[in-house]
């Protein structure tokens, strides 16, 4: 069967004791958990102590978490899935004291894929990876404020009456996709600035391949136009994005976890919670410019296109 490994870090302005207190109790988890936040009314049941906690939801799948061993440096869990298919995993919290006031920690799953599914390994990886980074971010957000800076609101279906833009279409790698995007929309917003009189507030991504196992992603990112420019700049192209039914989730909160709105959504098509159009790719808007907006007031919506 095939092995999979991901393991991911991030640095926590807290003492290891504090780090250890809230990661050893399933109590704290529901406030960070990266797949609770895409199904808040999923059912679960965590243990008197807070050292298991079970769920079962239709976006989430269903399952169970055990805290298994607690030493100084280590905390480990036995991680049982029953939905969306049968499996286990071992899953570890390793914390490195940096100060007083700071501790490395380190989320790592050690687990298997059934047989059949041993093309989906990297996919796995990375999709798996990209949920202990939100996770992790979330995590920091909670230790260190005693809140969590995101949330989610599902909007479901509306008519988008389409628009035409201005874009720049890119090519890059999944980890990569950050500095790239931020380098295109710094474009479009110096564009943006010399036609203020032509701009609408329709910014947006669409991501016409997202492809996981070659870590490769195509996407165009552009700005609404009410008319056409005198001149387009170079690199740029004048497009129109269609009118279509589409299915929205809503991200209030910094950019950098948006991809909270991204998972639920995407867990919502596999639960059949509606139909994706796949002739029109994926969008993202945003109420504003990503150059231009602090990122705790950051406001993006996710939309799918659906039948």
């Amino acid at each position: 069967m095939p092995k999979t490994y991901v393991e991911k870090s991030i640095t926590i302005a807290a003492s290891s004791d504090k780090v250890k207190s809230i990661i050893a109790d399933f109590n704290h988890w529901k406030a960070w958990s990266p797949w609770f936040i895409l199904e808040p009314d999923a059912n679960d049941t965590i243990s008197d102590n807070g050292k298991s906690h079970e769920w079962d939801g239709k976006r989430i799948g269903s399952g169970m978490i055990k805290v298994v061993a607690e030493e100084e440096s280590v905390i480990k869990y036995a991680l049982t899935f029953l939905k969306p298919w049968k499996s286990k995993s071992k899953s570890d919290f390793i914390l490195e004291k940096l100060n007083d006031n700071s501790t490395k920690l380190s989320w790592t799953m050690e687990g298997t894929l059934p047989f059949f599914m041993f093309w989906m390994k990297t996919m796995m990886e990375r999709l798996i990876g990209m949920d202990y980074n939100r996770g992790l971010l979330m995590l920091k957000d909670y230790i260190e404020k005693g809140q969590v800076d995101a949330k989610l609101e599902f909007l479901g279906e509306s008519q988008f009456e389409g628009c035409n833009f201005v874009g720049v279409k890119s090519t890059c790698t999944i980890d990569n996709i950050g500095e790239v995007m931020e380098a295109d929309f710094k474009k479009l917003t110096d564009f943006a600035k010399e036609n203020e009189n032509i701009v609408t507030c329709d910014w947006f991504s669409v991501y016409h391949k997202f492809d996981f196992n070659r870590n490769k992603v195509v996407y165009t990112s552009g700005v609404g136009i009410k008319s056409d420019p005198s001149e387009i700049p170079a690199g740029m192209f004048k497009g129109n994005l269609p009118a279509t039914k589409v299915h929205t989730v809503r991200h209030i909160g910094s950019y950098e976890l948006s991809g909270n709105a991204w998972s639920a959504i995407m867990a919502m098509e596999r639960a059949k919670e509606f139909k994706q159009n796949k002739k029109i790719p994926p969008m993202e808007f945003y109420r504003n410019s990503p150059m231009e907006t602090e990122p705790k007031d950051l406001i993006s919506d996710v939309c799918i296109a659906v039948k």
